[in-house]
């Protein structure tokens, strides 16, 4: 299962007893925001509870609340997965972020602090490496610590607690095309974003975060078309001597 491989590649440790159910939600949350959980990969109840080493009950309570925030979805019988996205529900999700966030970055643009927009700084370096080295994990875990950073210092949880519902939707998406997209243009953007965040200019950190969802909500719409034409009109198999089988 996609969550037994996850599993092998990260240092997930038992959950403490406490508080099993927060502690299974948000983790599950993690691998989606994180493209742990990809688009085409499936999980099940007892693949999670094995790999977080918990029973069945906090993981299926923790589902239920990722079904209903259609984090997730059910696939087939017991598996769930990523929600589908359509070129329709993309366009919606992009006007939404581009209000919500920037709403987000233009009063954090206010509050945010030194220590903040340094940590800023180190996770456009890490990005920056990522690039170097064609480090898609790397790339995908900086660049959210880089939004929510930005997020969270805004100071408001009622706006952070709507942005992240809107990434457990789009994210999953985002990171597959990060695996393709030009990192070094997508950084950029997290550059002019930071500047304007130390200058203060609210106006411009908004216009630099529209931008950066612009210019991958572009790139996912190209990628969605070309993934609905291929549904549609599959490629012709070949037999064994290279000839194209009737249909």
């Amino acid at each position: 299962m996609a969550l037994a491989r996850a599993h092998k590649n990260l240092p997930i440790l038992p959950i403490s007893r406490e508080t099993v159910q927060d502690h299974v939600y948000r983790r599950i949350k993690e691998l989606i925001l994180n493209g742990e959980i990809e688009p085409g990969r499936t999980v099940t109840i007892q693949s999670i509870a094995d790999a977080f080493e918990v029973s069945a009950m906090p993981v299926r309570e923790a589902l239920h609340r990722l079904v209903a925030e259609k984090a997730l979805t059910v696939v087939a019988g017991r598996s769930l997965g990523i929600p589908s996205l359509t070129v329709e529900r993309l366009e919606d999700l992009r006007r939404v972020r581009c209000e919500v966030e920037a709403i987000a970055a233009e009063w954090a643009a206010q509050a945010i602090s030194a220590e903040e927009l340094d940590h800023l700084g180190r996770l456009i370096e890490q990005m920056s490496e990522a690039e170097v080295a064609r480090d898609r994990r790397k790339y995908v875990r900086a660049n959210h610590a880089f939004h929510f950073t930005i997020y969270r210092a805004s100071g408001s949880d009622a706006l952070l607690s709507i942005i992240e519902s809107l990434w457990l939707q789009i994210g999953p998406y985002i990171n597959l095309l990060n695996a393709t997209t030009n990192w070094w243009a997508s950084n950029v953007k997290h550059m002019e974003m930071r500047d304007a965040l130390i200058h203060k200019n609210g106006a411009a950190a908004r216009q630099a975060l529209q931008a950066d969802i612009e210019s991958a909500a572009s790139a996912l719409r190209v990628f969605l078309i070309e993934q609905e034409e291929i549904t549609k009109n599959p490629p012709k198999r070949r037999g064994r001597a290279g000839v194209r089988q009737a249909e």
